[in-house]
């Protein structure tokens, strides 16, 4: 055998499979959010419990979307929604908050302003 020759029963291929998700060839097969987003918001879902507002909450990953929904009561609609659309980011922003039936209440590219209509539940008139 010569220098440098397959070895016997070793597969030689001609070409070449790229490592997954290099060169951004791959879309990502969820969204979800980064530490940050995700710190803001379960600030924001900690305060809201500490309140008496809120008393559970569930996220959801998909492919199109990261959602994450804080609810009252267990057994009912959640009370908001906040999804992350990375496909709208061009448009409309990526961040939409969502009310209790389903409407929308904010829009926009930065999540501390569309966190602020629940943020602001939060205030108290604090007198002298």
């Amino acid at each position: 055998m010569a220098a440098g020759g397959p070895v016997s029963g070793s597969p030689v291929s001609g070409s070449v499979v790229p490592f997954p998700g290099a060169f951004g060839a791959q879309t990502p097969s969820q969204v979800g959010f980064d530490r940050l987003e995700l710190q803001r918001i379960l600030d924001l879902y900690g305060r809201m419990v500490a309140a008496g507002l809120w008393r559970d909450y569930a996220m959801d990953f998909a492919r199109e979307a990261a959602s994450f929904s804080a609810f009252r009561r267990a057994a009912e609609r959640p009370q908001a929604r906040i999804e992350k659309r990375p496909a709208l980011r061009a448009k409309q922003g990526m961040w939409t908050l969502f009310g209790e039936v389903g409407q929308v209440l904010k829009r926009g590219q930065d999540l501390s302003n569309v966190l602020s209509p629940l943020e602001r539940k939060l205030l108290k008139v604090v007198e002298d």
